[in-house]
């Protein structure tokens, strides 16, 4: 049984406490492997790391660090049947999501960052002939990045990446749910020659290992993906330290389909948009609102593709439906079914776990689930579930359809189904998220911004603003 180790100073090693912590495969329920239970003290000697690695890689040419960070996304690319393999393995997602779409995104990003920083420009302002004012951007210093179970290297280079660019830095901490992918990558920049100290992978609990980041008086910004919750709690510790912070928290996302859209397609992207990665997505599509002269047809015609989703064992190619990521998790998002039923929602297709059998049957799988018959107040329309299971629910006018989309503490994603331009762009404005998509679902374009509104977070990532969110900024004035 392997041990997933830091990643401290350049080289692997077993956590202060050495202790671990059991790594459970979700579609067999048994425990694999074994995470370093890390704390305090290992968050320490990774901070003592950077700090020693930055003056010579901040001062690093950009073009060396952008050599680097290139031999980084070639091996992901090399490696990218070796980890996807462990992706699916860890997460429960399938193994041809994790091929085909996730391992590729995450050598993108390293990628994207690697090239974009060579292009990274600051501006000028001249005062007529009396002076010009420049701008300078600069390395932030030392700063901690904590990522999520659902999307794990995906989201994990998602932030390391600009970090790195820019000539920071990194002390991260992957989910303790889904480490093996950043332990992976950990002998990656091994083996690219990444410089010692410069990014320092510490495993561990939320509550030991990403709390001792966020406090820690010397790492001088946070970038988060995760829960409202949680985000809430690192603002709380990092704002009185005046910490830079990005915080990506959670979702309730409208899925709005009109009349006048493609029916065929609507209905596949949606039901691509619900349950991808067993609906374990933030930018999933839970509340579907649907135009009443078409609801019928529609809610027939989508029932009856989720059910036809095969549900099953992640590695096998057919499999649409993995395991859900943990025991806790699995237990939570059938307690929102049962919720659900309690709040007067008629169960349509799905609704309860499943066993795959074979080497899958003590896993955490559960049915596609829609539900239909709620009000869009209830706490089932309200709340994040995180995993599959949607609503459904009839709309008249475009006016109501806004308010109900609009009722929720979270703004993070909206997908919308039109064939009429003018009331695609009327909707997308009016829709109070950062993300809106038009006719198609998470198709992504790494230069543009990332984030949600209201409760969904703080910040935006992706593109020049990830960098400018890693760099400090300085204004120079010159007198002529």
């Amino acid at each position: 049984m392997e041990n997933i180790f830091n990643y401290i100073n350049g080289v692997l090693q077993a956590p202060v406490s050495n202790q671990f912590l059991e790594n459970i495969n979700p579609a067999t329920g048994e425990v694999y492997s074994l995470c370093a239970d890390s704390d305090e003290r290992d968050v320490a000697q990774a901070y003592e790391a950077a700090e020693a690695a930055f003056p010579i890689w901040s001062e690093m040419p950009t073009n060396d660090r952008s050599k680097i960070l290139l031999k980084i996304a070639h091996l992901i690319a090399e490696k990218n049947d070796e980890l996807a393999l462990a992706e699916s393995i860890d997460q429960g997602k399938p193994l041809w999501l994790a091929k085909h779409g996730e391992i590729p995104r995450a050598q993108s990003n390293i990628h994207f960052f690697a090239t974009a920083i060579e292009h990274f420009a600051s501006e000028a302002h001249a005062m007529g002939n009396h002076a010009i004012n420049y701008t300078l951007r600069t390395p932030i210093g030392i700063v901690g990045c904590i990522s999520p179970w659902n999307l794990p290297l995906y989201l994990f280079t998602w932030k390391i990446a600009p970090a790195l660019a820019a000539g920071n830095c990194v002390v991260a901490k992957p989910s303790e749910i889904t480490p093996m992918t950043a332990y992976l990558f950990s002998k990656i920049c091994i083996e690219a020659g990444l410089p010692k100290g410069v990014l320092n992978i510490v495993h561990g609990l939320g509550p030991k290992v990403g709390s001792a980041i966020v406090a820690h008086e010397k790492i001088t910004a946070i970038s988060f993906t995760g829960g409202t919750k949680t985000g809430a709690e690192i603002a709380r510790i990092a704002a009185p330290m005046f910490k830079k912070l990005s915080l990506e928290l959670g979702g309730k996302n409208p899925n709005i389909i009109f009349a006048d859209c493609d029916f065929e397609k609507t209905v596949k992207e949606s039901v691509r948009a619900s349950f991808t990665n067993q609906g374990e997505i933030c930018l999933c599509g839970s509340r579907i609102y649907i135009e009443r002269s078409i609801y019928e047809q529609y809610k027939t015609a989508f029932v009856a593709q989720v059910a036809s989703l095969k549900i099953g064992d992640p590695l096998q190619d057919d499999t649409k439906v993995g395991a859900i990521v943990s025991k806790l998790h699995f237990d939570k998002v059938l307690s929102y079914i049962a919720l659900a039923k309690e709040e007067g929602g008629a169960i349509l297709t799905g609704g309860k776990s499943f066993n795959p059998g074979g080497n899958c049957s003590n896993g955490f799988f559960i049915e596609p689930t829609v539900i239909e018959g709620l009000g869009h107040l209830c706490r089932t329309n309200q709340e994040e579930i995180f995993g599959p299971v949607v609503t459904l629910q009839p709309f008249d006018t475009e006016e109501e359809v806004l308010a109900m989309a609009n009722s929720t503490q979270y703004g993070l994603a909206c997908t919308v189904f039109t064939e009429n331009l003018s009331k695609a762009h009327r909707v997308a404005g009016k829709i109070k998220s950062g993300i809106v998509w038009v006719n198609c679902w998470l198709l992504r374009d790494l230069r543009t911004p990332f984030g949600g509104v209201k409760q969904s977070g703080v910040g935006r990532e992706g593109g020049w603003e990830a960098l400018r969110f890693f760099t400090e900024t300085k204004n120079v004035c010159v007198k002529i």
